[in-house]
């Protein structure tokens, strides 16, 4: 993953326990291909609480069903930094990676805003960039 701020999410569980689950943090998306493979990125674990980027886009992928005709329901969360996620799309059957491609691209392109720190006192933030070794002057 990259260097932006850790946050802790829990990520959901879209299918049964039974069958295949996973999430994953989308980085980039591969245009040559319709497929899962399309989308690269680490792997998080789905059922649980995990620290993933803030700004990520979460792909949560899980089947219900019988083995034999499982249903495929697959979802793009945008994760926010207090912690909650948007759902940004979901597809459902067979056709999920190629209907999905499109909306994570303009995720991923929607950048990450930086997080609002306005309702923190000047005092807080100094004295957390003097932790951090830089010199604060005031104005």
């Amino acid at each position: 993953m990259d260097d932006r701020l850790l946050v802790a999410v829990d990520i959901p569980l879209v299918g049964d326990e039974r069958h295949k689950n996973w999430a994953k943090v989308v980085e980039s998306v591969d245009t040559a291909r319709a497929s899962g493979w399309a989308f690269e990125g680490p792997f998080v674990a789905a059922g649980g609480i995990q620290d993933v980027p803030m700004g990520s886009v979460l792909l949560v992928y899980g089947e219900r069903g019988s083995r034999a005709n499982p249903q495929i329901t697959a979802r793009v969360y945008r994760v926010h930094a207090d912690s909650t996620m948007s759902l940004e799309a979901e597809a459902k059957g067979k056709a999920w990676a190629r209907t999905l491609r499109d909306p994570v691209e303009r995720c991923l392109g929607m950048g990450v805003a930086p997080p609002d720190l306005s309702h923190l006192g000047d005092d807080l933030l100094a004295d957390e960039l003097r932790s951090r070794g830089w010199k604060v002057e005031r104005l």
